[in-house]
């Protein structure tokens, strides 16, 4: 599940910021803008990504979502980026992208929600990365595992 909520956590961003780079500008002026409209692909591009990454649970229990657009719009920018039309993009990130991160906000609240209810260092750990998106180490420390007496 923290891999879920990590992911969610840079959906959330990324739209986010992709609302962002679309607000104040037309098509034809992000189209004319290739700082900015880079920065859109980008954007929507690593939103693909994670959502294609989501575990299928998650997907499934979730079914209202539209998890497959993201990662087809992904695909259609990474493998025919030099047919990308930049009204489509500004819609999408106008239009559509506000209302897909309130649904993914909705996800991840619930899925935190249910880590408090896991074992209380389990829910702490999982919460604390979805809030900060930094992992907690894999594993202890080997030094404090030397440490210890009787090993």
């Amino acid at each position: 599940m923290r891999r879920d909520l990590l992911l969610l956590g840079e959906m959330i961003e990324v739209a986010e910021r992709a609302c962002q780079l679309a607000a104040g500008v037309t098509a034809e002026q992000l189209r004319d803008d290739r700082l900015r409209s880079e920065s859109l692909l980008w954007n929507f591009t690593v939103l693909g990504e994670a959502a294609a990454q989501l575990s299928d649970a998650v997907k499934e229990r979730f079914p209202h979502v539209p998890w497959q657009q993201p990662a087809r719009l992904r695909n259609r920018i990474v493998h025919g980026y030099w047919s990308i039309d930049m009204e489509i993009l500004h819609t999408t990130a106008s239009d559509q992208l506000p209302s897909f991160a309130s649904d993914l906000r909705t996800v991840l609240d619930a899925l935190a929600a249910e880590a408090q209810d896991a074992p209380e260092a389990e829910a702490e750990d999982a919460i604390s990365t979805a809030a900060t998106g930094e992992q907690a180490p894999a594993s202890p420390d080997p030094a404090e595992d030397a440490a210890r007496p009787g090993d």
